[in-house]
């Protein structure tokens, strides 16, 4: 690097790389200053559609609340609209609740796989799985039901996924399995949600423990009487 020796030759310096660089530098200043100006246009614009959806949102629970007929097909719609937003889960768990009151189990299961498929968190999947779970349980789906819980989701939910192995199990006659999944869920601390699994867990005890049924063996004298 040259040393310069006098501020004179410093002022020189500077003014021969302006005149070769002034352009430049101007046109990278403008370009960066655009860019800023964009970049913070673009996140209050991003700002403001957020903040239009959660208002829709916010209008769509607002008609479940009160029951209102069009609430399933402007649900429908909104998920259509905003199948990127982290609300389109949110609506199809309530579409899915809002169906379940009918006993629309088809749509239900439906709604419960869109909010699996749209889940902006590993925690709102989980609970779309688990409802999703029980209700293949309760119309007799069991293989689709133990697919459904197969799935890899957050160690937290643990208790709840094998209490409904269990109840999967025990429905399916498998009285070993569904023992070790109760013991699981129990290990897991699932009795601070649910007393009944203890109950669920002793019950299947006192079956495996009854005494067999007794054989009383007839003489032969009893036999000829006969």
């Amino acid at each position: 690097m040259e040393v310069y020796q006098t501020e004179e030759q410093q002022v020189e310096a500077i003014k021969g790389y302006w005149e070769k660089n002034g352009n430049t530098i101007i046109a990278g200043v403008i370009l960066g200053f655009a860019g800023f100006i964009g970049f913070n246009l673009y996140q209050d614009n991003k700002l403001e559609q957020e903040l239009a959806i959660s208002d829709s949102y916010q209008a769509l629970i607002e008609e479940s609340e009160a029951e209102n007929a069009d609430f399933s097909a402007n649900a429908a719609e909104f998920i259509k609209n905003n199948s990127e937003s982290s609300y389109a889960a949110l609506t199809a768990l309530s579409l899915a609740k809002e169906a379940a009151t009918h006993q629309d189990w088809s749509k239900v299961k439906e709604q419960l796989a869109i909010a699996i498929e749209k889940a902006p968190s590993e925690g709102i999947k989980a609970i779309a799985s688990l409802r999703l779970a029980r209700v293949q349980v309760q119309l007799e789906q069991y293989t689709e039901a133990l697919a459904t819980l197969s799935a890899p989701l957050p160690v937290a939910f643990t208790a709840a996924i094998e209490e409904i192995k269990g109840d999967t199990y025990l429905l399916q006659g498998k009285k070993d399995l569904a023992r070790n999944a109760y013991q699981v869920a129990i290990a897991a601390d699932g009795l601070a949600n649910n007393t009944n699994l203890q109950m669920k867990l002793d019950d299947l005890a006192q079956v495996s423990t009854l005494p067999e049924p007794m054989i009383i063996e007839t003489s032969s004298t009893e036999k000829s009487a006969n």
